[in-house]
């Protein structure tokens, strides 16, 4: 069997463990275990008929005594591309959004409140490719293009608000950008965040078409939690979730763009580390699927030259704060997870643990603040 044909790790584990260790591998992989959510009918057979999977899981806080429960609903939506990417550029464009609204609308059954795409969710992950044309071609105002538009529309229908990260033209100053749109469930847009890490390793050539963001890391205030995007490869940067997360950030979301020989062994811990260290729910996306280009490319790291970037292994999951996680979505099909999470968990782990009251702050900064410096010099005890 080959790696693009594996469905999940849990599936593997189910089929193969008797209960009763399943149950303690489980325990020992995956942290507490997340409760089912009873899903409607008419979600579950929609989801069918669209051919897309369709799972939901909950975490669950300790009842409080002065503080109501804080319960929302969040919805990760993994996919593969639609059309061939050699079809015409609307044509592509246009047949995403019809296959992302379909599954939102499975969404809005399931009563889920902030749904997150996949990076650069209207397009082929193309920057592998080197080429400025057609690719370029799919970025759009993030305030004022036809995918905003459209995400505003789902937005008010659905009261929910959406995350999309898309392709930015900043067209004022001449520029690519990695972004995402934040969309109030009001249908307003409440903002944009940009993508803080631009990766330089093997087929990730994203560095020719947009560079590092400069939008510093924003946190979005909805009616559901305050929000935060840490677009794909700054889920590799520990500091850059700490910053997200100290600017208040509940959940955090990871849209991203990854594939199996490269980062799939770190793909199950780096968001759930994130969520351990920094008191938090996160949200990991990644798309699915092999995608295949018309023109070879070649990269520099000494391979031959190749049409594909490689299998895009989906698996999204959803990790709270005291370390337990929901099981991933498949590697192999397109996917819809929706989990629901009380963020009173935030604060009353955070008071278990403590990680940020005993972090030593002032004494990382000032260490930092040298550390960046050109003169510096390490602080070694040598023998």
């Amino acid at each position: 069997m080959s790696s693009c044909e594996f469905e999940s790790l849990e599936k593997c584990l189910e089929t193969h463990l008797p209960e009763a260790e399943l149950s303690e591998v489980k325990r020992i992989l995956f942290g507490k275990e997340t409760k089912k959510l009873d899903l409607p009918a008419a979600a579950v057979s929609a989801a069918s008929e669209r051919d897309f999977e369709l799972q939901g899981f909950g975490f669950e806080a300790s009842p409080e005594q002065l503080r109501p429960a804080r319960r929302t609903r969040v919805g990760l939506i993994q996919n593969q591309i639609v059309l061939p990417t050699d079809a015409p550029i609307l044509d592509q464009i246009t047949a995403m959004h019809s296959r992302v609204g379909e599954m939102v609308e499975v969404a809005a059954m399931c009563g889920v409140n902030i749904v997150c795409f996949q990076e650069t969710w209207t397009m082929p992950f193309a920057f592998c490719t080197r080429e400025k044309e057609p690719w370029t071609e799919f970025a759009e105002s993030a305030e004022e293009g036809n995918t905003t538009r459209f995400c505003q529309e789902l937005a008010k229908k659905y009261n929910m608000v959406i995350i999309s990260p898309i392709l930015e033209r900043d067209a004022r100053h001449s520029t690519l950008w990695n972004t995402a749109v934040v969309i109030s469930n009001t249908g307003s847009v409440l903002g944009k965040t940009r993508k803080n890490h631009i990766p330089r390793i093997g087929d990730f050539n994203e560095s020719t078409y947009y560079m590092e963001g400069d939008s510093g890391h924003t946190v979005f205030q909805t009616q559901f939690g305050n929000i935060a995007v840490n677009i794909c490869y700054g889920r590799h940067h520990p500091l850059n979730w700490f910053m997200f997360s100290m600017n208040g950030a509940e959940i955090i979301f990871n849209p991203s763009a990854t594939v199996g020989a490269l980062s799939e062994p770190m793909w199950s811990i780096e968001a759930r580390n994130a969520a351990i260290a920094n008191h938090c729910f996160t949200c990991a996306i990644n798309r699915v699927g092999t995608e295949t280009f018309k023109s070879e490319f070649t990269s520099g790291d000494g391979k031959k030259a190749h049409h594909d970037f490689g299998h895009f292994y989906g698996s999204s999951y959803v990790s709270a704060p005291d370390g337990s996680r929901s099981p991933g979505l498949s590697r192999t099909r397109d996917g819809l997870l929706v989990v629901e999470m009380d963020l009173n968990l935030n604060r009353q782990i955070s008071d278990k643990w403590s990680f940020k009251m005993t972090g030593r702050y002032p004494e990382y900064a000032e260490e930092l603040t040298e550390a960046v410096k050109h003169d510096f010099k390490p602080k070694v005890v040598k023998e």
